[in-house]
């Protein structure tokens, strides 16, 4: 069992920076790949960005890719998104997620947290 907390959300100008946490809870969640997912308003959920369990390993959406940065601390149990040069597109509820293995298709994890809201203003 895994239990993820996400934190860091908030209102920001467009251009400007927030680092998301995904904090979790249980012995394995060093063997867990882990990933970001966001949904807008009326929208589906949206894949963003995964990291492999060791970290070794990332993938990125097309839409983040070089502004976006996942990273992990399995020492502290958690999980990074470091999103710089926002954009008003970007507002959405973050989610992190876990899986065994990275992918993109949300139907693939197992655990999820409840979600951070980030707002990015223009």
């Amino acid at each position: 069992q895994v239990r993820l907390v996400e934190s860091g959300g908030g209102l920001v100008q467009a251009g400007g920076s927030l680092r998301l946490s995904c904090a979790a809870s249980g012995r394995t969640f060093d063997t867990y790949a882990v990933a970001w997912f966001r949904q807008a308003p009326e929208k589906e959920r949206d894949f963003v960005t995964a990291i492999s369990w060791s970290g070794s390993s990332t993938h990125s959406a097309d839409s983040v890719k070089g502004r976006f940065t996942i990273s992990r601390d399995n020492a502290k149990n958690t999980v990074y998104l470091q999103m710089n040069s926002l954009k008003p597109e970007d507002t959405a509820v973050y989610y992190c997620a876990a899986a065994p293995r990275e992918h993109w298709s949300p139907d693939e994890y197992d655990y999820w947290g409840q979600g951070t809201q980030v707002t990015v203003s223009s």
